[in-house]
């Protein structure tokens, strides 16, 4: 009789902790991740395909395509970027951060790129962590939208969605420079 009144009570002490691992989880979202937050984010993205110093250049395009200064960016190119990410639009302005990733120009009805590229932060309170973006992105529309699909340090788990504005674009010049405001929803840890 003892040894069933024993294991009752493993059995119940076993419920109530279950239970309450439950609740808490249902009331404060992950417990083991922290408060879920959200975090509004804005900077400028320099993109540089040619010059003395480009940010992005070519790594792999399909066979007999020839790479000028009147085509650097032809369909189906694959480029791998490694971006500066500032405080302003201004390329002397501080840098926050860089945009590390590649992108594929696809050109069927218009230019799109698929872009993946992980925005990591070099100052600031979000220094050492990045956000991950992985999104269809038609570059010649001046206002356009893409996905956040993960994160790591401070934006562990993240997702959201960031608006991106073509502040000036010259693909035979300097590049381009994108403003990004980006809505990011993540965990406290």
């Amino acid at each position: 009789m003892k040894k069933i009144m024993n294991g009752n009570l493993v059995v119940l002490i076993a419920v109530i902790l279950v239970s309450h691992s439950w609740m808490i989880t249902n009331i404060e979202g992950h417990a083991y991740l922290g408060k879920e937050k959200v975090t509004r984010l804005h900077f400028y993205f320099h993109d540089t395909l040619n010059g003395d110093h480009p940010t992005t250049v070519p790594v792999a395009y399909p066979i007999g395509t020839v790479i000028s200064p009147s085509n650097l960016a032809p369909s189906n190119a694959v480029y791998v970027a490694d971006d500066p990410l500032t405080d302003g639009p201004d390329p002397k302005s501080t840098v926050v951060g860089h945009a590390q990733g590649f992108y594929v120009f696809e050109m069927q009805d218009k230019v799109v790129l698929i872009f993946v590229m992980d925005i990591g932060f070099t100052s600031g309170e979000f220094n050492g962590s990045s956000i991950t973006l992985f999104s269809r992105n038609p570059v010649l529309e001046t206002d356009r939208e893409m996905a956040v699909v993960g994160g790591r340090g401070k934006f562990r788990l993240a997702r959201g969605f960031a608006k991106l504005h073509t502040y000036s674009f010259n693909l035979t010049g300097a590049g381009a420079v994108v403003e990004y405001d980006v809505t990011v929803f993540h965990y406290e840890i």
